[in-house]
């Protein structure tokens, strides 16, 4: 937790304000409702799995190999840097070192962290002769993303791990992954030393800590506030299913394509 004095809305009607949090912490719904609640307007950058759909047709983020994993993370970070581009307030949905803290974690626990342990057991062996010129390339990635936050941002709220992840299939990532992206998250605050928050409950409850937190407008009940950001967020999920390059992408591959797949770092 930052000693640092968090700013106030009142204060500072400009406030840009980041939420962080690694996978199933229910951010993106937190941040939806926050910006509904307030009036603040929510940047954001597209999920993996709806860029992939143009970025990389016909995979998922597992089958992606180092160098589609560079492109994905850029093309997010291209998003963020385009959406955050205004002088006015606005809550960032991860802000611009989510990128670096997921591909620092790839390079601890391996690229594919969701995949089956032979697949990540052929990746290993293949990344041993360029894996250093990938951690040179995340150390850079993360020293340009975190002087931006630095210099964006007035302020981070955190929400922490709390649960088990979803087991829903469609995480690209392992317990130990996430785990570890929200111990990289707390750290990288902690080095940019920004005034920030770990903010945990219930959604309703984070909600109502963080309005208070900052000081910031009510503009919409939370309750209210919090239906439309879960219908809205279904909504998108919904709309990503009736994508037939998504259908294509999440088919079961053969097993020599997924060989392939493994042999390439």
């Amino acid at each position: 937790m930052s000693a640092l004095e968090v700013p106030s809305f009142k204060d500072n009607p400009k406030l840009k304000l980041a939420i962080s949090g690694t996978y199933s912490t229910g951010k993106s719904t937190t941040t939806e409702a926050l910006s509904i609640a307030t009036g603040i307007p929510r940047t954001h950058a597209k999920t993996s799995r709806e860029l992939l759909v143009d970025l990389v047709p016909g995979k998922t983020v597992m089958e992606l190999n180092a160098m589609e994993l560079v492109k994905l993370g850029l093309r997010r970070f291209e998003e963020r840097v385009h959406n955050e581009s205004s002088g006015d307030a606005f809550i960032s949905d991860g802000g611009v070192f989510h990128e670096w803290v997921y591909f620092e974690a790839r390079m601890r626990v391996g690229i594919n962290p969701g995949a089956d342990w032979w697949f990540k057991g052929i990746k290993k062996v293949m990344g041993l002769p360029v894996k250093h010129f990938y951690q040179r390339y995340t150390d850079t990635l993360g020293d340009i993303t975190r002087a931006r936050a630095k210099r964006i941002y007035d302020a981070y709220v955190h929400l922490p791990v709390e649960f088990d992840m979803e087991p829903d299939g469609h995480r690209p990532v392992s317990e130990k992954f996430r785990r570890l992206s929200d111990d990289l998250l707390i750290e990288a605050l902690e080095r940019m030393d920004i005034p920030y928050r770990v903010v945990g409950g219930p959604i309703p409850d984070r909600i109502e800590k963080i309005v208070k937190l900052f000081d910031l407008p009510v503009v919409v009940p939370i309750e209210e506030a919090i239906e439309e950001a879960q219908r809205r967020v279904l909504a998108d999920i919904e709309d990503l299913k009736a994508d037939a390059r998504f259908h294509e992408a999440q088919r079961q591959k053969s097993l020599a394509r997924r060989i392939g797949y493994a042999m390439r770092y």
